[in-house]
């Protein structure tokens, strides 16, 4: 399985006032510079992605925008909200045992956790840019089960 972690775009700020509003806070768009990052790494994602591959993304708005710059038609999937856990996260996208490439937009500070605990073995708030992209694939050697870092992407260098 290609694992292709994707953290959203830069999106507005909330104003103090709704900082503690779940629902706000979902409600948040992208900025100009986040649709330039997410075009960017969407770019990049198109020249190296097959395109059957599937882009699962959070409910989310900053999500779902990140999300459209790749493809029209991303699966929103609720396991992926802000504040998941990263158990939840693996079995909604059924790491490892998909064969397929799946890109999964969602946010710090689980997407940190998902490629941590799958490249070192443990949970760790490991910190990813925004519109940055980790690439991981899973596989087996000698019956052993192995992930495999194949890039790490980060807008500004695009």
């Amino acid at each position: 399985m290609n694992l292709i972690l994707w953290r959203h775009a830069e999106a507005e700020a909330l104003p103090d006032a709704l900082s503690l509003s779940r629902n706000a806070d979902l409600q948040r768009p992208l900025t100009r510079r986040g649709r330039k990052q997410a075009e960017a790494s969407a770019r990049w994602l198109r020249a190296h992605l097959p395109a059957d591959t599937r882009v699962l993304c959070s409910p989310a708005v900053r999500a779902r925008e990140t999300a459209a710059a790749l493809t029209g038609e991303p699966e929103i999937v609720e396991a992926l909200s802000p504040g998941a856990d990263v158990s939840a996260i693996l079995a909604a996208v059924q790491w490892p045992e998909r064969p397929e490439h799946v890109v999964v937009v969602g946010h710090q500070p689980w997407i940190g956790r998902v490629a941590s605990l799958l490249l070192a073995g443990t949970e760790m708030d490991w910190s990813v840019r925004k519109s940055g992209v980790w690439w991981l694939t899973g596989r087996t050697r000698e019956s052993e089960a192995q992930t495999v870092l194949r890039a790490v992407v980060n807008p500004e260098f695009l």
